[in-house]
């Protein structure tokens, strides 16, 4: 069985993509000890500190239409739902820009957030580029080009990390590394819409034999026919990024940005994993799942066994993270990320439950379940900042948060795949009923 596997289509698929990730991930990997020697822990807690705040902000960009875009079964469908997410985009931008324009030093003063406020007016820019990134990712999966995806991960990789050294050298600040990530945010968008090629939407490439009128009614009904996402995904990616955002945000409150950047550097570097198998699978996993919805095939089935595979491999891969993980850290990366290296211990039981969950997540808007999957989210939200609350009462240290937030991530993560899996066999049941 494990032969038939790695010899399917779904395989190849994914060790394409993968390829390509785990090419930039490499890249990432090598230039890591160079720019965390370069910066240090303190630029890295703003870079966090923005990245967390834009990550809140990023969802309500296109309102999670982009996701859609794979879902319609006539191209032209689709096509509409790129155009409306460009637009909300551009919307949400300008409304973002003039809310930090008016309000900015009541919500800096609120939140506490002078270490970042000099880049504030990037927020709504970057939330525009993550749109075109998010919109030509899914454009991608549509069509299956994987190898345009992964093509571009390794050149984005290489050109946005040698911007940070390069740059660095001569400027180590926080502001060169917020910059620097936002263009890259842009490159990646542009290089993906240039790599689709002669398989871009008609409506990018020549005008449409539509009238304005007509094209504007069509998005209406799309929009209205995949509400969900903009009612119940939206909201549910944001408490998501709240929730993941809280450790980031609680620690630069009470500690400064150095303490926050001794969380983001495990942070990110327990991440690639995630990226490389997590988001390779799920990229795949995605539109096969929903076709094998839409014939009625065996689906729970198909999610046990994705599911059971990346844990085993996830387990495999954050081991010796567990086992030596300050060590690890003061080595590669320098004596002053040690205390990160105990971050990372903890963390890395929340990584092994993120990754292993990836198809859970995937299969979710094929299943229907985004709006009890915003319940989950909002008492999952809860749930970490009590956790976090009481870590750092009981402790009075930053990593006592931290532990106490990873134990209870797993403990969700755990109880979401479970009741997704039943879902998707009952679903399968309905659907046979049907027939």
């Amino acid at each position: 069985m494990l032969r038939d596997i790695l010899r399917s289509k779904f395989a190849r698929n994914v060790a394409i993509v993968a390829t390509g990730t785990a090419g930039a991930q490499v890249i990432g990997v090598i230039f890591t000890p160079i720019v965390t020697r370069i910066y240090g822990p303190e630029a890295f807690g703003v870079l966090g500190t923005f990245t967390a705040i834009l990550n809140i902000l990023t969802p309500m960009a296109a309102l999670s239409y982009p996701i859609a875009t794979v879902l319609p079964e006539r191209d032209e469908d689709a096509e509409v739902l790129i155009q409306a997410s460009v637009i909300l985009a551009v919307a949400t931008a300008l409304l973002t820009a003039l809310i930090l324009w008016v309000f900015k030093a009541p919500l800096v003063n609120i939140f506490n957030l002078q270490g970042v406020e000099p880049y504030l007016p990037l927020l709504p820019l970057s939330m525009f580029f993550s749109v075109l990134v998010a919109t030509a990712t899914n454009w991608i999966l549509r069509h299956k080009q994987f190898k345009i995806t992964a093509s571009v991960a390794i050149w984005q990789a290489l050109l946005s990390n040698l911007a940070k050294v390069l740059v660095g050298v001569f400027y180590p600040l926080a502001s060169t590394l917020i910059v620097v990530s936002s263009l890259a945010t842009l490159m990646h968008g542009s290089m993906l819409w240039r790599g689709i090629g002669k398989r871009k939407p008609a409506s990018l490439v020549k005008k449409s034999g539509t009238s304005l009128g007509e094209n504007i009614r069509q998005m209406r009904t799309l929009l209205l026919r995949h509400k969900d996402f903009a009612l119940f995904r939206t909201p549910q990616i944001v408490v998501n990024c709240v929730g993941q955002s809280l450790p980031v945000l609680m620690i630069a409150n009470l500690f400064g940005p150095a303490a926050a950047g001794l969380y983001v550097l495990p942070k990110t570097i327990l991440g690639l994993p995630t990226i490389l198998l997590g988001k390779s699978v799920s990229d795949v996993f995605y539109p096969q799942f929903v076709e094998t919805i839409r014939n009625g095939g065996r689906a729970g089935k198909i999610l046990m066994k994705a599911c059971g595979v990346l844990l085993l491999l996830a387990v495999g891969a954050y081991s010796i993270v567990i086992l030596f993980g300050p060590w690890l850290f003061a080595w590669v990366f320098g004596e002053q990320w040690l205390t990160a290296g105990e971050y990372a211990r903890w963390m890395a039981l929340w990584f092994i439950a993120v990754l292993a969950s990836r198809p859970i997540i995937a299969a979710i808007p094929a299943l229907s379940m985004q709006g009890l999957f915003l319940v989950f989210e909002c008492c999952t939200l809860a749930l970490r900042a009590l956790a976090i609350y009481l870590g750092y009462l009981f402790t009075q240290s930053a990593l006592g948060a931290v532990a106490a937030f990873s134990l209870v991530s797993v403990v969700t993560f755990a109880g979401l795949s479970c009741f997704v899996i039943r879902r998707a066999n009952r679903y399968k049941t309905v659907a046979d009923m049907g027939n």
